[in-house]
């Protein structure tokens, strides 16, 4: 009967270690399909953002065309400053959304070493429980002849 106790204990052990594996896996492939996604609405927003971009420099190069500028001088210094200002501004923006998709790749692989962590400390814990129900092979103690189990001596 204690046989059965231990045996499921075992089994009981291995399939939480085997769940915790694979929830570690499964988080992990979660936190890689964010990380795609915010890949895939980066570019997106990136796109909306050069277009925003083209329509104002196009009015603005309408705008100075209408009033018989001829793109020399201070228009043409503002214009190229603009330019460098907004290179540097879509730098940034760049570099915050690789980092973003830097950190989720980084918690999917946390996520999967934990759920590996967890495993081994269920099956520590199992392989505890389990040595404690087995059955002893130590016999009872025996006082002249006679078992002493449970009594005083």
């Amino acid at each position: 009967m204690s046989w059965v106790v231990v045996a499921a204990l075992a089994v009981s052990t291995a399939v939480s270690a085997y769940g915790q594996v694979q929830g570690g896996k499964i988080q992990q492939s979660e936190l890689e399909r964010q990380a795609e996604e915010e890949k895939i609405a980066a570019e997106g927003r990136e796109l909306q953002r050069k277009q925003e971009l083209n329509k104002v420099l196009a009015a603005n190069a309408v705008s100075a065309s209408i009033d018989g500028q001829t793109g020399e001088g201070t228009p043409a210094s503002i214009a190229l400053e603009s330019a460098k200002q907004i290179g540097t501004s879509e730098s940034t923006i760049n570099l915050t959304e690789k980092l973003k998709r830097a950190q989720l790749r980084r918690q999917g692989v946390n996520a999967r070493a934990m759920g590996k962590i967890q495993a081994t400390s269920t099956l520590l814990t199992g392989s505890a429980s389990i040595v404690g129900a087995m059955p002893s092979s130590t016999p009872a103690p025996v006082r002249d002849g006679k078992p002493t189990a449970g009594k005083n001596p």
